[in-house]
């Protein structure tokens, strides 16, 4: 921005900014751009949206302004508009989004448009939107002691008088008594006596609201200037801004306790139905230890929205500082992006039917009281289990697998293994991504990874299944789904039934005899193609296979590489162009060899003390049927 305002960008510091964002898209990246909602009240933005008759925060009466400082712009010389201080060099107005004449929000989009026209930005981030307002009420600003700021006159309000009772009410919240004895509801914000909804209400009675206004008008500016999938993310939000927006948990600290909040937090915001959130990884005040941006790292791979973000005082904490983050970073994104389909999927299901993405365990295992306290571990869909570490100095876990299911380990130690079910300790090394555990009876969508998703959407599609085993009986089985569609195309509220998008499921079986795996759709698209299915690995998988006898769709075919590790139970089928999912449905069959082997999952299962670095491991026999 040229000096924190709004629609403008510095031509002396920043004049290639334009271009480089086309330099950025032409390698598949995109550009996420920061916008405040307040508007410095002197420049064109300013002047358009008073000739737009755009509704502003206003005081509720002439005598209450503060005409020392109103008097010094033209523009708003002669207004009611209650003026305050952020980050740009001149006092601001605070547009009034719950305007019902929709007049704001139409200046607003245009305001984007004409953005757009200049820069191709692809997403927006919304700040400040309690809304913040430096110091009201303060007798000394802290922005007086600031070099990159001006002196400029704050914001009272009244205190005292019939003019107070909004600001000064009978009751005060909470937050003014955190705060101290000199503090009053206006604490960082505008006053409560102002004047919303075209001067219908007060900022007492909607101020938990500007976010998700500002957040409608945001969404709307969007579909106008973007015109394609896009996206917002907004600091305050307010019930059902999930339907427009994403949120990050707001201004952290680097420290270990705001790690284990981000945790917390991101399984709160899913229940309030706002799945799109994360936190500002290593922490956004402060400056971050080696080892806590690394443990960060790690568990931020699992949040939808996902970003390392510190403020300009603090030191860098980008993971490249430090060779060990950059390594456990990339290790850990890989395993992100390998995922993506599935974490996809885990939205695109939302969006249809509501949900949560990340989610307390105890939501999968209500009858568990095991779980009700499980406030570090978490549940990514209904198929994953995350145990992030949370403390400094470990280098293991503990972690609770519900005993009501079976699970299988997804991370880099005993990859793959049926693990016992319970209490104990899992390793947990940098080099490691987060202890995560694959549920039995599971299916989870991969892609081969790559450095973008736009790069990553052109790979080949992976399965993993965590077989369900019946060890009585030697049979297993697991299914899952998976949505997908262009990613590009803009989708208004309540039409995603009528869009274009794919959804797969799959179902898989085993036993003695021969297993099946079968992928149908309920939904296609005609005039957009699919990477093939070419990799299918499956945990729990009791019997030797037969690379001889493949079949798809009944006809029998030669498959580049079938391996089965006996001693753990993991198949692993890699062939080029295996199936064409964009035929629909498919019938992947294949019979085993006969042996006298007795099925039982438990026997083979990997326990707490051996996963800690006790076991001695036995001999793996891996099968290459070449």
């Amino acid at each position: 921005m040229e000096r924190y305002k709004d629609f403008t960008y510095d031509h002396d510091k920043w004049g290639e900014w334009p271009n480089y964002t086309d330099y950025l898209h032409s390698q598949g990246q995109k550009v996420f751009l920061i916008y405040d909602p307040a508007i410095q009240v002197n420049y064109d933005v300013f002047e358009r949206a008073q000739a737009q008759n755009v509704s502003w925060i206003n005081w509720p009466k002439d005598e209450l302004v503060m005409r020392d400082i109103q008097n010094q712009y033209p523009l708003a010389k002669d207004t009611n508009i209650m003026l305050g201080v952020v980050w740009p060099d001149e006092h601001v107005g605070f547009p009034d989004f719950l305007d019902p004449s929709n007049l704001t929000t139409k200046w607003w989009a245009d305001e984007f448009k004409r953005y757009h026209d200049l820069q191709a930005f692809d997403a927006i981030w919304i700040d400040m939107n309690e809304p913040a307002n430096f110091a009201t009420n303060r007798e000394h600003p802290f922005y007086f002691d600031m070099d990159d700021h001006p002196n400029i006159a704050n914001l009272f309000c009244p205190t005292n008088g019939s003019d107070a009772k909004l600001d000064v009410p009978p009751y005060k919240t909470m937050s003014v008594y955190v705060w101290g004895n000199q503090s009053f509801m206006a604490e960082n914000t505008l006053c409560m006596c102002g004047t919303a909804v075209r001067g219908k209400s007060t900022v007492y009675d909607t101020k938990s609201l500007y976010g998700w206004a500002e957040t409608v008008a945001t969404w709307e500016a969007l579909k106008v200037s973007v015109g394609k999938r896009s996206a917002v993310v907004s600091r305050s939000t307010f019930p059902t801004s999930g339907q427009y927006a994403g949120h990050w948990l707001g201004d952290n600290t680097a420290r270990w306790e705001d790690l284990r909040t981000a945790i917390i937090g991101a399984q709160e915001f899913n229940l309030f139905g706002i799945p799109y959130v994360g936190s500002d990884i290593c922490g956004f005040l402060g400056n971050a230890t080696e080892e806590l941006c690394l443990r960060w790292q790690q568990a931020g791979a699992y949040h939808s929205f996902m970003r390392n973000h510190n403020d300009i005082k603090s030191e860098l904490q980008d993971p490249t500082i430090w060779p060990s983050v950059a390594k456990a970073t990339r290790h850990s994104n890989l395993f992100r992006y390998r995922h993506l389909p599935y974490l996809y999927s885990l939205h695109f299901n939302v969006s249809r039917f509501g949900g949560t993405v990340i989610r307390p365990v105890f939501f999968e295992f209500p009858s568990d009281p095991a779980t009700y306290d499980l406030s570090y571990q978490f549940m990514w869909g209904p198929a994953v289990m995350v145990a992030p570490v949370t403390s400094p100095g470990v280098n293991a876990v503990h972690v609770y697998l519900p005993t009501d299911a079976d699970w299988y380990s997804l991370f880099d130690t005993y990859y793959g293994n049926y693990m016992d079910a319970g209490a104990g300790f899992f390793a947990a090394p940098w080099t490691s991504i987060s202890p995560t555990f694959l549920r039995a009876g599971y299916i989870l969508p991969r892609q081969a990874p790559a450095l973008t998703t736009v790069a990553a959407r052109e790979n080949h599609f992976e399965l993993v299944i965590g077989s369900k085993i019946d060890a009585s009986t030697g049979t297993g089985s697991a299914s899952g789904e998976m949505y997908w569609d262009d990613g590009e195309a803009w989708i208004d509220l309540g039409e995603i039934e009528s869009s274009d998008f794919f959804h797969f499921k799959f179902d898989f079986k085993y036993d003695p005899e021969s297993a099946t795996l079968t992928i149908t759709s309920d939904k296609m698209v005609a005039n957009m193609t699919l990477p093939t299915l070419d990799n299918i690995e499956i945990f729990g998988y009791q019997h030797i296979p037969d690379r001889s006898e493949v079949f798809l769709n009944g006809q029998q075919i030669a498959i580049d590489s079938m391996a089965y590790v006996q001693a753990n139970h993991i198949l692993n089928i890699t062939s080029h162009g295996l199936i064409d999912l964009n035929e629909g449905t498919a019938t992947l069959t294949w019979k085993n060899k006969q042996s006298n082997v007795q099925y039982d999952a438990l026997s083979d299962a990997v326990s707490f003390t051996q996963i800690f670095g006790i076991y001695l491991m036995t001999p793996l026999f891996v099968f290459f049927f070449l």
